[in-house]
């Protein structure tokens, strides 16, 4: 099956609640491969690939907010070439 990768910039209280960790779990059980990480703009950036399905359903938990503590009030997402490899994992 083809998999797309998009690159994912979520805005709202999504730094010091756990959205990074949450992300992680929740990219993991729908097998999608890239990364997360804090922007210093207070903005947590998301690298990932995947097939079709799995990719919607994981960008619409991020919409939501993976973690209960988080609140998400913008998603910006852009298709990009980038290879994010396999695994995903949090990025400092």
């Amino acid at each position: 099956m083809a998999t797309k990768t998009v690159n994912i910039i979520v805005s709202g209280r999504v730094q010091g609640v756990g959205f990074r960790y949450a992300t992680i779990k929740l990219a993991n059980r729908l097998k999608i491969n890239g990364w997360v990480k804090n922007n210093l703009d207070g903005s947590v950036e998301i690298l990932a690939n995947g097939d079709e399905p799995s990719l919607q359903s994981f960008i619409s938990a991020v919409k939501k907010s993976p973690t209960p503590y988080g609140k998400v009030t913008n998603v910006d997402i852009t298709e990009t070439s980038i290879n994010p490899g396999f695994g995903f994992d949090a990025k400092y």
